[in-house]
């Protein structure tokens, strides 16, 4: 009798974990006419999230160096990072698990808290946050953190109180197989999307979709093609925020 009740048990864990996701917030979207010809057999294009399943939503990511905008020579900047209730070690596959962007640019992934880049002179903003297991930035309060920070002869970036988008997902130039997601996932920072009346809008090229909290966007069944992935942090009236990392774009490839 233990070794049924134990055999139901397996079985119904490996359900759960094999159930599909149920998707939420769906709009079925088109292609300006004549890109692509109208035909019932042709996968509709859609974008959509998942049911919210935060991971680790009590990882804290603590950021000891450098400190709110502390000079550097040009050259080798130390970063030293304290990471708190989250699996940091090295799982089999190596994964990142700490990522780095630097004025908006494309996130470098890191397997150890304390490490060095090397920099040029300039104003820097360093954005940094967690991953889960699919590579998603933890979106709950301290699972990232953000500083600003100056190389050699530089001027701090002028203040600014507005918060402002860092783009996890997609990278530059990325190539996605055909009939695979497209993911879009952001965080947005130095401040709260519901308190402070924010959405975000996403255009791939002509398509567009609008979400007002932090969640990964996907998008399937895009054609053969190259794409703009242009992310921007609007006001819930449509309003631009004025700040230079409130908008990020990225190249993307279907093939």
């Amino acid at each position: 009798m233990k070794k049924i009740l134990t055999i139901l048990i397996i079985l119904g864990v490996i359900s759960a974990c094999n159930s599909e996701k149920k998707k939420i917030n769906e709009e079925v979207v088109n292609l300006q006419e004549g890109e692509i010809i109208s035909s019932p057999e042709i996968p509709k294009i859609s974008f959509f999230q998942y049911e919210d399943s935060s991971a680790y939503p009590d990882a804290i990511l603590e950021l000891y160096t450098p400190l709110g905008n502390q000079i550097f020579k040009p050259g080798k900047v130390p970063f030293e990072f304290n990471i708190k209730n989250f699996p940091f070690e090295l799982n089999e596959n190596q994964e990142f698990k700490l990522f780095n962007i630097l004025n908006g640019g494309d996130p470098v992934g890191f397997y150890s808290p304390i490490f060095q880049r090397e920099l040029a002179e300039g104003s820097y903003r360093v954005v940094a946050y967690l991953v889960d297991e699919e590579g998603l930035a933890l979106k709950n309060f301290g699972n990232y953190i953000d500083r600003d920070f100056q190389v050699g002869d530089s001027r701090p970036f002028p203040y600014s109180a507005e918060p402002y988008l860092a783009l996890n997902l997609p990278r530059s130039n990325q190539v996605f197989d055909l009939g695979s997601e497209v993911v879009i996932d952001f965080l947005v920072v130095g401040g709260d999307m519901k308190l402070d009346g924010l959405k975000v809008k996403i255009q791939v090229n002509e398509l567009t979709y609008e979400i007002d909290h932090m969640a990964p966007v996907r998008l399937v069944n895009l054609p053969i093609g190259s794409y703009q992935v242009k992310v921007q942090l609007l006001r819930s009236d449509g309003k631009e925020l004025e700040g230079p990392f409130s908008s990020v774009s990225k190249s993307i490839i279907v093939r």
